[in-house]
Formats: structure tokens, sequence, C-alpha cells
């Protein structure tokens, strides 16, 4: 698997003509004809579960898509309704510490937008870096912080194709403002508004976890959570004009006092998600039929 995550990465762009290829033969596969695309992050892949006539399609049999490396992610494509919307569901996502470019680990967005999406649920496993959230708490992404993208670790970087985007995507508006009060309203209807929260996520590229200083640092930024994904598949799918609404379960709170024992670590992620996940789901499964 490392030597096709590395064969993988290795391609820094990828043709107009290959995005079309993989949507056409996507398309050939089922009869839905999906308008929302849901993004499943660690332990989430459940959401797929609820969908009803189903069309599953492996990441390996699919032209020029990226497989996912990452346990708690399933690496497979899951079309169907949800509460009789049409939706495509993605259970495993990828992330630039499997060795993948970060063209790789937005492939799918670009295939989504020629499908005919035109919205993305991007949901994520987080570290809680706001001293007021709790273990278990939904976070409502308002806004983001790119870290690796200080560095250049951008997918818009390189040559612009215009058919996808604009140049210049403005990303002031990154997270669509109506889907976070639909979510919201959604949440209080079903009795979720109490462990509902909003704020900045920030992305860095793991998969070691934070150290403490760096947590200390991000807090200082405006970071509320913590996280390895999500950031480079929003910005492809603003670029495309798609409309975002992101969506991280706290799954454990960042360690910031030097004499603590306590360490992070995946299995925790994946044990709290469980413990959230009928709670996720039900909310995304109403939100969508709202949408």
């Amino acid at each position: 698997m490392e030597a096709a995550a590395s064969s993988t990465s290795s391609r820094c762009r990828y043709s107009y003509e290959e995005y079309k290829e993989t949507a056409d033969w996507l398309l050939a596969q089922t009869e839905q004809r999906p308008k929302v695309a849901i993004i499943c992050g660690s332990g989430l892949g459940g959401l797929a579960d609820q969908l009803l006539d189903k069309t599953v399609v492996k990441y390996d049999k699919i032209p020029h898509f990226p497989t996912s490396t990452v346990p708690g992610h399933a690496g497979q494509l899951v079309f169907g309704t949800l509460q009789g919307r049409e939706c495509v569901c993605m259970q495993g996502r990828f992330h630039v510490y499997e060795g993948y470019d970060v063209n790789t680990v937005t492939y799918p967005l670009r295939v989504f937008s020629l499908l005919g999406v035109e919205t993305v649920i991007v949901t994520n496993a987080a570290g809680g870096l706001n001293g007021s959230y709790a273990v278990g708490d939904i976070m409502i992404i308002k806004d983001h912080i790119n870290m690796p993208g200080f560095a250049g670790t951008n997918p818009l970087c390189g040559h612009n194709d215009d058919r996808f985007g604009v140049r210049f995507p403005c990303m002031s508006d990154a997270y669509d403002r109506e889907l976070r009060a639909l979510v919201k309203q959604v949440a209080e209807e079903q009795g979720c508004g109490g462990f509902l929260q909003e704020g900045v996520y920030c992305m860095v590229a793991g998969p070691s976890y934070e150290t403490i200083a760096e947590c200390k640092l991000l807090q200082t930024l405006g970071a509320d959570a913590v996280g390895m994904s999500t950031v480079p598949e929003v910005l492809v799918a603003r670029h495309c004009g798609l409309r975002v609404l992101g969506l991280s379960l706290v799954t454990n709170k960042v360690v910031v006092d030097y004499d603590s024992g306590e360490k992070a670590n995946h299995e925790e992620v994946l044990k709290t998600t469980q413990r959230r996940t009928e709670d996720l789901q039900r909310l995304i499964s109403n939100l969508v039929s709202k949408i």
C-alpha cells in the first residue's frame, strides 16, 4: 500500500479529461444523480449505511481514484438516497500524511462537481483546543486556518483550469452561512443544541499529534479545534463553486499542561466517535432533507 500511495502522490496535477473520465465512469455505475456529497471522517462512515437504494463502489475500482489507508476509513463511495435526497458518501477520505500529494487528496471534489453535486458536507474528528468544549461536542466550522497552506501546500497552486473555477477564489465565505444556520435549527429540533458549538478549525499536516507548545500557539491564533484533514477539500469545493458545510466531532481534548499524563491517541478518537455517531448521523440526515 505504501508503494501505491507513493506512486499516486507523485501526481502533481490531473487533467480535466481525467476528472471527466472518472465522473463518466461513476455515472455509468449508478442511476443516482447526487446533489449532495458527504465526506465521512474517522469512524463516521456509518452515515453511508443510512442511505437507501445503495450503489457501493470500492475506491480501487474507480479510474484514477486514490485509496484510503487509515483505520476507520472503509475506502468506498456509496450512492443512494437519504431522506429522499440523492447523495454520495465517501466512506474514507485521503490525507497528506498518507503520502498523497494534496492534489490527490482533493481529487474526488472535482469529480463530484462533474457529477452535478451542489453541496458538500464534510465531517472530521478533531481535538478540542477551546477550553469550553467537551469531548463529544459537535462543532460547526465557521472558518479555518490552513497551516500547511502557509508553507505553500495548497491544492489550487499551479495551472488554473477555468472550467472548474477562477484563479483567485474568495475564502472569506468558505463555510455557507445559511447551512450553518440550518444546522443550528435542526439541532434544536432534535435536542442536540446542548452539545453544538461553532468555531474555527485548524488543519495541521500530521500524522504526529501536536506538541503542547503547538497547541498553545494554535489557541493564540484563535483556533477552537485541530485536525489533519478537511481544509484541502474545502478549498477545492469552493473553487468549483460548491456550497460547503463543515462539522467537527470533538473526540479528545488537546494536552496543554506539561504536568499532564494524558496522551492523544487514535483509539480514543474512534471510541468517542462511536458514542456520538448516532447523534451526528441523525443531525446530518435531518439536515439533508431540508437542503
